[in-house]
């Protein structure tokens, strides 16, 4: 059994190690809150948009974007995968990382090419040890999410993409169901396919564009990708806090639950010291006497 002083300074390390845990859950829960909330002021406007921009493939337009466009032959995809940046939520990252491995494999088996994008320093770092074609990345994001920061790195994606380089892209990240599910998503970003329509709105539709179709589909259909990339972000931002915040307090309990232990320990053996002594002094004045 450890001496007293050694099991006093594991009892003293765990609570430090609580005493952070619990910080670090509280800061995410604050941060859960923020997240949220910017994750559930962009699903409505992203939602009519993809509901829009759907209708556009099977409207008869006089211009046909490419982005609405589905190639006969699918002979490399694009992937854009994203992370977080800091680690410390559970299986957040390593689910997504998984489904993502796992679609590359079924890929890669048919013999189709993969370029990647990752957003997210857990999903860049994965990427480069598994020898992956990086198209282009993103870390650092921080707390507040901008378009503007994101949309250099997926547009090296979707240059790739009109330019013929890539057949089709898929987009990857954490879908935010509650607080305590998250669940890792792989879905097509491009081309666009009027399946992602609700199934109220299924149909014919056409349009009449002022000033003209070609400009009316660009600036749309521009705003539809920039709108699911920041979506995805902000979903997989909330996943993130929620889940770091379930894995700290989780950690907490645990924390106490072996300070507890510990003290049991600790008590047990001082108590055999305790014992041991008043035994030593009963012999010796035995001895004595």
């Amino acid at each position: 059994m450890a001496g007293s002083k050694e099991i006093r300074t594991k009892i003293k390390s765990v609570e430090n190690t609580r005493k952070i845990t619990r910080a670090m859950e509280m800061v995410a829960a604050a941060k859960m809150r923020k997240s949220q909330q910017r994750m559930r002021a962009a699903r409505p406007y992203a939602e009519k948009i993809r509901q829009v921009a759907a209708h556009l493939s099977h409207a008869n337009s006089e211009y046909g974007h490419p982005y609405l466009v589905k190639r006969d032959e699918i002979k490399n995809v694009g992937i854009i995968v994203i992370t977080s940046d800091k680690g410390l939520c559970g299986g957040l990252n390593t689910n997504v990382l998984r489904l993502v491995l796992a679609q590359m494999k079924q890929l890669e088996a048919k013999g189709t090419g993969i370029r990647v994008t990752p957003i997210g320093n857990k999903g860049f770092s994965f990427m480069g040890r598994i020898g992956a074609q990086i198209k282009s990345h993103l870390v650092g994001l921080g707390d507040t999410p901008r378009i503007e920061s994101l949309i250099g790195a997926v547009k090296v994606m979707l240059d790739a993409y009109v330019a013929g380089e890539v057949d089709a892209i898929y987009i990857s990240y954490n879908h935010f169901v509650n607080t305590m599910k998250q669940e890792p998503v792989f879905e097509q970003l491009l081309p666009l396919s009027g399946e992602s329509l609700s199934k109220d709105s299924q149909g014919q539709w056409d349009y009449i564009y002022e000033p003209d179709a070609q400009v009316v589909i660009d600036e749309l259909l521009l705003r539809y990708v920039e709108s699911l990339v920041y979506t995805a972000v902000s979903e997989n931002q909330a996943s993130e806090q929620s889940a770091r915040m379930v894995a700290m307090k989780a950690a907490s309990e645990n924390a106490k639950a072996v300070i507890g232990e510990l003290k049991l320990i600790y008590n047990k053996a001082r108590q055999a010291a305790i014992t041991k002594e008043i035994s030593e002094i009963v012999s010796g004045a035995a001895a004595v006497s």
